[in-house]
């Protein structure tokens, strides 16, 4: 595109000489004596007038569409600073799953410790259950009850 608007100028320059070589060239024509027809010297010049309206036009069009073109990549620069690059997103990715680590690491170890502490509890609790259960044990010997029914005096009959 940038070729072809830097051949405009140049196209437009070449065609503003052909008719100026052409009106100079009728002109000599017209001094020799041998001079163009008014109708077609009128007509060349309103061809003229015409090409260097729609030049001028054509000009006129290309120059929005560049300024239009310049303006978007104006804004799509500015979109491109605004996004982060591969680098920042690659190191807060890498912060975040540092931080989720650290986070599981703690936990696991909070979870651990509770652990410990109930197999303690556990330990703690089964030796308890073991004397109290053997207190029993040695209560129920010191306290067994006497068989009565061998007793000879409560067998007796009552009179």
């Amino acid at each position: 595109m940038a070729r072809e608007i830097n051949y405009l100028p140049r196209a437009a320059i070449f065609l503003a000489g052909i008719a100026t070589g052409a009106l100079t060239s009728a002109r000599r024509d017209r001094r020799r004596g041998a001079g163009m027809p008014a109708a077609a010297l009128d007509e060349l010049k309103s061809s003229l007038a015409n090409l260097e309206s729609r030049l001028a036009a054509q000009d006129s069009a290309n120059a929005e569409r560049i300024t239009k073109v310049e303006a978007r990549l104006e804004e799509h620069s500015a979109k491109l600073a605004e996004v982060p690059s591969t680098a920042q997103i690659v190191a807060a990715m890498e912060q975040l799953l540092s931080k989720t680590m650290t986070s599981l690491d703690e936990r696991l170890t909070t979870q651990a410790h509770s652990i410990e502490v109930l197999k303690t509890t556990v330990s703690q609790t089964d030796s308890l259950l073991e004397r109290v259960l053997e207190s029993l044990d040695s209560l129920q010997t010191y306290t067994e009850p006497v068989d009565l029914s061998d007793d000879v005096l409560l067998s007796r009959p009552a009179v």
